[in-house]
């Protein structure tokens, strides 16, 4: 089958029309009405009026009015078994093994008022829950029996790279567990991710925790209101070796847009068929680590947290990660005795100067990632990785607490959010041949304290240590925004790469010519190596395309992932590393192209 762009490229909703460009007034006159209403603003080139208020409906049949329902695990009867060493001398200089079982720092994250069961949370285990018991908790739980409407099926996503298992828990009460019935329940999707890396477990253990909740327990009544899919451990093979890593030394938590792994492949394989509105991703952070070793401190928190911050994020997405999720969380973190604060880690500036540093702004992690997919994305990291099972209790608390927050302004939300991913979608689309596009973004820095520990007193203590902001970010590099990307007929694995991200591309089934900015490098070694990317210019020409090659239109609503993929000129491009073998293999498409189609399988 065979089509034209402008007959078949895209669904009539997606056409790039100047109607449906976000400056102009045409947009405010196509809005619904209850859109036009909340998102008003986004009409207007003047700066956006503070986030409209919603109106909060809660789910139907609330457990009880409080952040995490009791019973909530189970209360706890008994103190933990043995006592943390004593303080160390006040001005002693702190060691690991000592900092970890100190009294006064242990006595910072006494244990919650609850006490959760998985496998790897039974009293006197030294593992946490095997993948093996993870797969029978999950399936145990599919099983049944199941609240009357309840829908629960376990995917395969696939083998890991050591072939272990990668499980998802899809629960609903729509008619079906697949991707379409999803959809067609007018209800969001909520993905839950857990254990990216395989040395912290606590993400894994809550998320377990959560399906059984949501299934047979306080919060079941939510799955009125959305979808929830878990993930519980993306990364079996490390949490089997208790490495960060997966089997083949790739952090998978930098592979969600080069795809180079089969983790990676799963999660994104999962997210193009169901399409969440909200993504969660559970981690750790190191409870020593570099605080320790650059600053002789220790983090006070409980829990670190960050939603998507780079390069082409949408407003209204970020708004409503800020001010409909993350502000919330940090409400009901409060209310449970748990402290947090925006991610952050401890680093080195090129000069050698100490600053701290928010979660990168790139967008090859799930958070960014999947914040380009249109949905709402946030990391909930908990003191962790080191700490082996100590306070365990309060790392799943702090996640439960967390996630439980999350999935309950979903609910509360679920229309407006609906609302806003439909905006974005076409606004972005409209885009496409116009304006500028930002090819890299860093962070702004700024000056602000921080709070942590002492490590020998366990004391709060003041850092004055300089802020590398990712709310905040600016501009590094950018470049007038094309009407799609020409791909080379060799570039198939970047086709495939793309089409497995969500984007739509499109074969050229007849030669043709049309109007493009080709890359030029200064020398060769500048065409594949992402410290040279400076060297890249490009060169206006129209040239001619063979049948068989690709172009992928930016008239879409993921078109902000294939400029992160597809421009030489971003660290983490295909080019860069290999995907598209040479800078003559990919151009700018400048005007859109008069060009027969055919359809892809």
């Amino acid at each position: 089958m065979t089509m034209h762009p402008h007959s078949g490229v895209l669904p009539p909703q997606h056409a790039n029309t100047p109607g449906l460009r976000s400056a102009s007034h045409g947009v405010c006159r196509a809005l619904p009405t209850l859109l036009a209403t909340a998102l008003l603003a986004a009409c207007s080139t003047t700066p956006l009026p503070p986030w409209p208020s919603v109106r909060k409906v809660p789910p139907p049949k609330p457990p009880q009015a409080v952040v995490v329902p009791a019973p909530l695990g189970q209360p706890l009867a008994v103190p933990p078994a043995t006592a943390p060493s004593p303080a160390l001398p006040a001005g002693q200089p702190a060691a690991l093994g000592n900092v970890l079982d100190n009294a006064a720092v242990a006595a910072r994250f006494p244990d919650p008022a609850v006490r959760y069961h998985t496998p790897g949370l039974a009293a006197q285990r030294s593992a946490f829950t095997t993948n093996a018991e993870l797969a029978q908790w999950l399936r145990d739980l599919a099983a049944g029996p199941l609240p009357t409407g309840t829908q629960a099926a376990l995917l395969a996503l696939g083998p890991s790279q050591g072939a272990e298992p990668i499980h998802a828990l899809v629960l609903t009460r729509a008619p079906g567990t697949d991707p379409n019935s999803l959809a067609e329940s007018q209800r969001p999707t909520v993905l839950l991710i857990g254990q990216q890396h395989g040395d912290e477990p606590a993400g894994s253990e809550a998320l377990l925790v959560m399906a059984q909740e949501l299934l047979r327990g306080p919060l079941a009544p939510l799955l009125e209101r959305i979808n929830v899919i878990l993930v519980p451990r993306a990364n079996p093979d490390g949490a089997q070796a208790g490495t960060r890593n997966t089997a083949n030394g790739i952090d998978l938590n930098r592979d969600h847009l080069l795809l180079r792994t089969p983790e990676a492949r799963a999660l994104a394989a999962l997210v193009r068929d169901y399409r969440p509105l909200l993504v969660l991703d559970a981690h750790e952070y190191p409870a020593a680590g570099d605080y320790l070793e650059k600053l002789n401190a220790l983090p006070r928190h409980d829990a670190l947290l960050q939603y998507a911050t780079t390069a082409n994020m949408p407003e209204f997405v970020t708004k409503a990660a800020q001010e409909w999720y993350h502000e919330p969380m940090v409400k009901a973190l409060q209310a449970q005795g748990l402290s947090s604060d925006w991610y952050h880690t401890p680093a080195t500036s090129p000069a050698g100067a100490l600053r701290m540093a928010m979660g990168r702004a790139l967008p090859d992690n799930a958070r960014n990632a999947n914040g380009l997919k249109n949905a709402v994305s946030l990391v909930v990291a908990t003191r962790g990785i080191g700490l082996g099972h100590r306070h365990i209790q309060r790392r799943v608390h702090t996640h439960v607490t967390a996630l439980t927050n999350a999935l309950r302004s979903t609910a509360e939300r679920a229309d407006k959010l609906e609302q806003v991913r439909e905006f974005v979608d076409r606004d972005t689309t409209a885009l496409a041949c116009h304006g500028q596009v930002v090819l890299e973004a860093g962070p702004t820095p700024l000056d602000r304290n921080t709070t942590a520990l002492d490590p020998n007193t366990g004391a709060d203590r003041t850092l004055a240590v300089p802020w590398d902001s990712a709310l905040q970010l600016r501009t590094l590099q950018s470049r007038p925004r094309p009407c799609g990307y020409w791909l080379a007929p060799s570039a198939t694995m970047a086709v495939e790469r793309l089409t497995l991200l969500g984007l739509q591309v499109l074969r050229v089934a007849e030669p043709g010519g049309v109007l493009v900015d080709s890359f030029r490098a200064a020398d060769a070694a500048a065409s594949t190596q992402p410290d040279a990317r400076a060297a890249i210019t490009l060169v206006r020409s129209a040239i001619d395309v063979p049948a068989g090659s690709f172009y992928v239109p930016l008239n879409q609503p993921l078109a902000h992932l294939a400029v992160a993929a597809l421009e030489p000129g971003t660290p983490v491009s295909y080019t860069s590393h290999g995907l598209i073998e040479s800078l003559s293999d990919t151009a700018r498409v400048m005007s859109t192209p008069s060009l027969i189609f055919e359809e892809m399988e």
